[in-house]
């Protein structure tokens, strides 16, 4: 066993551990750790900040890119939003720890019970704030856990691992094994967490690109099963019957932040109304100092802008012809993420929705919205593209568990 993977299986069999002390508490206590995560996110911003500056710095000075960049920064405001997510995680319901089914024949009855996976890993790129995004949900969903994030961000993690995390799980009285953080910049270490199915059975994987596809064939082939974000990218289709402030309004919306995945990404303009739509999206986006990459096109028309290092802040332009032809265009070309449409035409909206199988389809909205915590009020653990049964779009806490059939006397 090499070095790293030494480290990933300490820190599997302290979350197995710990995993009991999280999977039997009280809704009350673990409500009571996440309020925890909160105040201390407050009390203990500035060596959080401090560790996060000298991220930053590292990253400039490496040459990271502007969306990198992006990402990897916390400040203030980004604490006081996390520290609010998390006081209205430790606010949501519940789902019902068992449901009836129906009734058996001979006086039995057939229920079917949540039950934690026990320990979950996830691995993810270089962004702070998903540390307290995934250890509160695997908290809340009562599972314990093995995080590992890029190396770019692990002065960071470790901070708010160790001023954060740690000391509330204690003063909550739950063990602050069951939540670990690989101490490594070892890129090996993303391998070693998806290779141990007896330790971590389940693997969130959240980063875009050829790695996270890489990894969850690793895992397939280890019998480990993963929750993978591998490609994002919003697109944003311009109808004929658009209004065009609103058509302005949203591509403005869609690009207040360029490094993330549902950013607009692929602009489709009706291609009836292209010589009058046109001129407003370039308007907006010279605005914002974006560039528009017109046809004819040297890339792949669903090319992720967000993961061109120095070219993020660029969006692909491209005709359609019709509601169905943009939505199936999407279909095609981009991960499924999601995909909006710009109409007061309720007629091509439904067509649009109707043709789109993404994970989140828009009628005169961003694809910005598809986020766990603006979507579902609750923070993710990163959004599932997946075309299969499962978890898909946002995965929350409530999605993190199995599920388990009990028969019993109907009257026990």
């Amino acid at each position: 066993m090499t070095s790293v993977e030494s480290v990933v299986a300490a820190c599997g069999e302290a979350a197995a551990a710990g995993a009991p002390s999280i999977g039997e508490a009280s809704g009350d206590v673990i409500d009571q750790a996440l309020r925890g995560l909160a105040g201390r996110l407050r009390e203990r911003a500035a060596p959080v900040l401090a560790a996060n500056a000298a991220d930053v710095a590292q990253g400039e000075r490496a040459g990271l890119g502007q969306g990198l960049i992006d990402r990897l920064r916390l400040d203030e405001a980004r604490l006081a939003d996390m520290a609010g997510q998390l006081e209205l995680l430790a606010s949501a319901p519940y789902p019902p720890a068992e449901v009836l089914v129906r009734d058996l024949p001979g006086g039995l009855a057939l229920t079917e019970r949540r039950v934690p996976v026990g320990v979950v890993g996830a691995n993810f790129e270089a962004r702070p704030n998903v540390t307290v995004d995934v250890a509160s949900q695997l908290l809340k969903s009562r599972n314990a856990g093995v995080l590992r994030t890029g190396a770019a961000a692990l002065g960071s993690a470790t901070a708010l691992f160790d001023e954060v995390i740690t000391p509330a799980l204690s003063a909550a009285g739950l063990d602050p094994g069951a939540l670990q953080l690989v101490r490594s910049t070892d890129r090996a270490g993303a391998q070693a967490l998806v290779s141990q199915p007896d330790r971590i059975p389940l693997v969130i994987l959240r980063g875009s690109g050829e790695t996270t596809r890489l990894l969850a064939a690793q895992a397939a082939r280890c019998g480990v099963r993963t929750l993978a974000h591998a490609d994002g990218g919003g697109v944003l289709y311009l109808d004929q019957a658009a209004d065009l402030g609103l058509a302005r309004e949203l591509i403005t919306a869609s690009l207040d932040r360029l490094g993330v995945c549902n950013r607009l990404n692929l602009l489709l303009i009706a291609a009836a109304a292209w010589d009058e739509l046109l001129p407003v999206a370039l308007g907006a986006l010279e605005d914002l100092g974006v560039r528009a990459e017109l046809p004819p096109h040297d890339h792949p028309l669903g090319y992720e802008w967000a993961l061109s290092e120095g070219r993020e802040a660029t969006v692909t332009v491209s005709p359609a012809d019709g509601p169905a032809a943009a939505a199936r265009l999407a279909n095609d070309v981009t991960s499924g993420l999601a995909a909006a449409i710009v109409t007061a035409d309720p007629a091509a909206a439904g067509e649009f929705l109707g043709a789109y199988r993404g994970t989140g389809a828009f009628w005169n909205a961003s694809t910005r919205l598809l986020d766990g915590f603006k979507l579902r009020g609750v923070p993710e653990t990163g959004i599932n593209v997946d075309h299969v049964p499962g978890p898909r779009g946002p995965v929350t806490f409530t999605d993190l568990c199995l599920r388990q059939y009990v028969v019993r006397p109907r009257d026990a």
